[in-house]
């Protein structure tokens, strides 16, 4: 009888002292914001839609989204959900766009073009085409208008059956049901039985705040430009745009920057910087942007900027 009260006792302790390190929440009872970021960090991780779309007029619209799923096979069904902005209720491009037209293409991110997709999710204005921001490559369809991203390692033409709007208010989402008309796979990302190989293809996928998961590494940071307009990949120069050093995701992380390094911020960096950093060797052109693009992967970001139009200023032959 004791060993039986002491049993009790201990798990009424043990229940009191899990509920101690909870917190409960009431939807209602929180801001939208901050519900918005529980969800998103909590149901994670969660694969990426990269949409393009097109409007009546032609212009076309390239934006990822991180509610998405495969919901059936037979037909095969792909829904994605473009929530109405917390900040002030509008909605984006894409859902006006396939509300018109209808159609739209689903890419699948890999790491190769992560950066180049976020650059993408810049509130660039209206008739902007991010194709052209991010630098990715503009293909054209089979079965419908929008074009699909090049880069994709699968890409999914779509006929929209139907949009479901589930509120009015900021941060309420808009089921986008689509069914897949025609696919498309690289065979680099097959193995020899002509499967999908998951290490291969090296999807990513999107966590709460800055934080995406590689499938075959784990997790990983990418800022979000959420505050910022980033310049684009169009506007870098072509001796940047052009390099065989430099990756999509290195253009990206260049293209999300304000601005352009000024010639006189460019000439500090050679006078300061370089002349600090004996390990900066600027001997030829491919090393100086090999050494430009470890500081972008550390997040080095200004002074690889500036190092790299340092070449062009310097004169730094191949």
């Amino acid at each position: 009888m004791l060993i039986l009260l002491y049993k009790h006792i201990f798990t009424q302790v043990a229940i009191l002292i899990y509920l101690q390190t909870m917190i409960s929440i009431t939807p209602q009872e929180v801001s939208t914001a901050k519900l918005h970021s529980y969800l998103l960090s909590a149901v994670s991780p969660r694969p990426i839609a990269f949409a393009s779309t097109m409007d009546e007029d032609g212009n076309v619209n390239l934006s990822p989204f991180s509610f998405f799923n495969v919901f059936s096979a037979n037909p095969p069904i792909l829904i994605f959900s473009p929530a109405r902005r917390v900040r002030d209720n509008t909605t984006k491009h894409t859902l006006e766009n396939v509300l018109k037209t209808k159609e739209v293409v689903i890419n699948i991110v890999n790491f190769e073009m992560v950066q180049q997709m976020s650059l993408s999710s810049t509130e660039y204005p209206d008739g902007v085409n991010e194709f052209v921001k991010s630098g990715l490559t503009q293909v054209a369809s089979e079965m419908i208008k929008p074009p699909r991203v090049g880069e994709a390692p699968v890409q999914f033409e779509c006929k929209v059956n139907d949009v479901i709007a589930l509120g009015a208010e900021g941060g309420a989402g808009n089921l986008i049901i689509a069914e897949v008309v025609k696919l498309h796979i690289k065979e680099s990302i097959l193995d020899a039985e002509g499967k999908i190989d998951a290490v291969k293809i090296d999807t990513v996928a999107r966590m709460g705040a800055n934080w995406y998961n590689r499938s075959k590494e784990g997790m990983f940071e990418v800022l979000k430009p959420i505050r910022t307009m980033g310049i684009g990949v169009d506007a870098l120069p072509t001796s940047i745009r052009n390099s065989t050093v430099l990756t999509g995701n290195d253009l990206g992380i260049l293209g999300n920057s304000e601005k352009i390094p000024t010639e006189e911020e460019v000439r500090e960096f050679v006078k300061m910087g370089i002349d600090k950093c004996p390990h900066i060797n600027v001997a030829n052109k491919e090393n100086t942007q090999k050494q430009a693009q470890e500081m972008l992967q550390k997040g080095i970001v200004f002074d690889a900027f500036r190092l790299l139009l340092a070449i062009d200023l310097m004169n730094i032959k191949q």
